[in-house]
């Protein structure tokens, strides 16, 4: 277990390195998840103030926009180079392969949601600091459910002529409960009258879709992968 984490860790390094240096990935993304706030900021803020529950809404909709956006870059740069077809013939664990991708992915959304908690909280006066700790364990949670159903998928159709247009239809539906659950939670932390208590509930229940998506995605991924 310890030579998968490593190899996973060392996998998850390359691609943050690549990202470094190129920026293309971070760049694309932030840029889009910007745009998407500011677009929703127009139709959902009134006379200074949004609509009720508006915040948690649109900041899941942008986590989930620029998550899909970021698997499609991420895995189309491995087509090109076949950098994947490299690491499936290394002598790894493909258990290995799926981690560091994953953690990869995971990284760079929550790179953009650094930047779109404050955004939610200037443009929709959301109360960011009220729960903090209990706001990202949500956030994280929420990532790491979506990105590990995505992880798979992406390299799935990594060969599909279509991969751009199948990667939504079939990512979303999978990750609904997880979208909806972070939504909910995060609703509960943002509403006048907070409940805590509810958004510990639903961070139970992403805890929960995490465990389950990331084992089934680890147990299907070299099946998958060596066809």
């Amino acid at each position: 277990m310890i030579r998968v984490i490593r190899t996973a860790w060392l996998i998850a390094r390359k691609d943050l390195r690549v990202e470094a240096r190129s920026r293309e990935l971070v760049y694309t993304t932030l840029f889009f998840a910007v745009s998407v706030v500011l677009v929703f900021s127009f139709a959902f803020v009134r006379d200074g103030r949004a609509v009720d529950n508006a915040a948690a809404g649109i900041l899941w909709v942008s986590v989930a926009f620029s998550g899909t956006l970021a698997l499609g870059r991420t895995f189309e740069r491995e087509r090109q180079a076949e950098t994947l077809r490299a690491l499936l013939l290394a002598p790894v664990e493909r258990s290995a392969v799926y981690l560091g991708k994953l953690f990869g992915i995971v990284g760079v959304l929550l790179l953009v949601e650094l930047l779109l908690v404050p955004l939610v909280a200037l443009l929709f006066q959301a109360p960011v600091w009220r729960a903090p700790g209990l706001l990202v364990a949500l956030l994280a949670a929420g990532s790491l459910g979506f990105a590990a159903v995505g992880t798979l998928f992406a390299a799935m159709l990594v060969r599909a002529e279509s991969r751009d247009v199948l990667l939504p239809v079939v990512l979303y539906p999978v990750t609904l409960p997880a979208l909806v659950g972070g939504i909910q939670g995060t609703a509960a932390i943002f509403a006048p009258e907070p409940d805590l208590a509810l958004a510990e509930t639903w961070l139970s229940m992403l805890v929960f879709f995490d465990a389950v998506f990331v084992t089934l995605a680890l147990w299907t991924f070299a099946p998958v992968m060596s066809e």
